[in-house]
């Protein structure tokens, strides 16, 4: 039988974290920001900079302008909360095609769904089944501006359905827009003394939009605006064995929780006007609101470090470490990571080890990933 309380701990998990640190930065449907795709997790993940894949449009979609092939179709599968229940996951599917030499478009869904709750209001009542669940569907379009640098404008829709009907108020889903601006960098392949090697940069800000809203009068949550920018290099050692080490970094464009009337502490009154704050102001406020000031703003900025070994483009392996500050949610893992090419589907799989004292929901957890490119090959110099 599926327990309510999982769900309960679920939904009040951000809220519950932001009583304990009174700063620490949440927003709506956090599912956004979690990796989707097997290969980016094996690399802690990150993926702005990294070469191009089926899955670029959750991290950089001007990457798909640099595809070798016309088509990609990838479909990925994240168990959450692995250890505690069996039904809460998320699934993410992606399509991209090339359209020149120069353009791409692609198109993407991400489905996050927290399982079936049995509602009931005495322990001899029959339950009301429910099935809470949120979604994003994506469209972009990705253009060359030269041979080494593209960028590309997204949209998305957001569809958030966490309430639950109970015979006094609605339980219509809160939906919302977004936007995603980024842009990719490849340099030329470039000959060193005993190797080649080739530099990639980008960055991305993804999701945005004005906030969610559950219900008419309601708290106003601010969707998780976010920049990453990052970059990597190549050592290609010769046309089979190529060694990629990539950085990245992250920064939510979201106004810090804050003590407005001066009191030394986080009130009802201070939460109403942080609910004040437009979208727009709160992505220029995010850059040095932060009451301790400009250290305080820098723990605000995750980072990762990663690694992707290639033999033949058939066989891959892959490291990575992601940090969080301890006052910012004190998310730290190492990851694992192998991918295997055959012909044109390959398939990544994907494991997470926590370093923190904070459980991540994802800690053991083997996720999957499968891709297929096909159609006329592009040549990128």
């Amino acid at each position: 039988m599926k327990k309510l309380l999982t769900v309960v701990v679920l939904l009040a998990m951000a809220p519950c974290v932001k009583a304990q640190q009174e700063r620490v930065i949440t927003t709506a449907v956090p599912f956004l920001t979690i990796a989707a795709d097997a290969r980016a997790s094996g690399m802690g993940d990150m993926g702005v900079a990294t070469s191009v894949d089926a899955y670029s449009q959750q991290w950089n979609p001007a990457k798909y302008a640099f595809a070798t092939q016309k088509t990609g179709v990838g479909i990925s599968y994240t168990p959450y909360l692995e250890s505690i229940v069996n039904d809460v996951s998320l699934l993410n599917a992606n399509f991209y095609n090339k359209l020149n030499e120069r353009s791409a478009f692609a198109f993407s869904i991400r489905y996050f769904g927290l399982g079936e709750i049995e509602l009931r209001q005495t322990i001899d009542e029959n339950p009301t089944l429910v099935k809470p669940n949120e979604f994003a569907i994506d469209g972009t379009y990705a253009l060359k501006l030269s041979q080494t640098f593209s960028m590309a404008v997204g949209g998305r829709f957001i569809s958030s359905n966490l309430r639950f009907q109970d015979g006094t108020q609605d339980s219509r889903a809160a939906n919302a827009f977004a936007v995603d601006i980024s842009g990719f960098f490849r340099s030329r392949e470039i000959a060193y003394e005993s190797f080649d090697g080739r530099w990639r940069g980008g960055f991305n800000i993804s999701n945005i939009g004005g906030s969610l809203q559950y219900d008419e009068g309601g708290q106003e949550n601010f969707l998780p605006t976010n920049l990453k920018f990052g970059g990597g290099f190549d050592f290609i050692f010769d046309q089979d064995n190529v060694l990629s080490l990539n950085t990245e970094f992250n920064k939510l464009l979201v106004p810090t929780p804050r003590d407005f009337n001066g009191d030394g502490v986080i009130t009802a009154e201070d939460n109403d006007e942080y609910q004040n704050i437009s979208f727009f102001s709160g992505i220029f406020e995010s850059f040095g609101d932060a009451p301790d000031g400009f250290s305080e703003e820098l723990k605000e900025i995750t980072w990762a470090l990663g690694a992707e070994y290639r033999f033949r483009e058939t066989f891959m392996l892959r490291s990575g470490y992601f940090n969080e500050s301890q006052e910012k949610g004190s998310r730290k893992f190492f990851t694992l990571g192998a991918g295997f090419k055959f012909k044109t589907a390959q398939i990544d799989l994907s494991y997470l080890f926590s370093t923190s004292q904070v459980k991540n929901p994802l800690e053991n957890t083997l996720r999957f990933s499968l891709t297929f490119n096909f159609g006329e090959e592009f040549y990128n110099d």
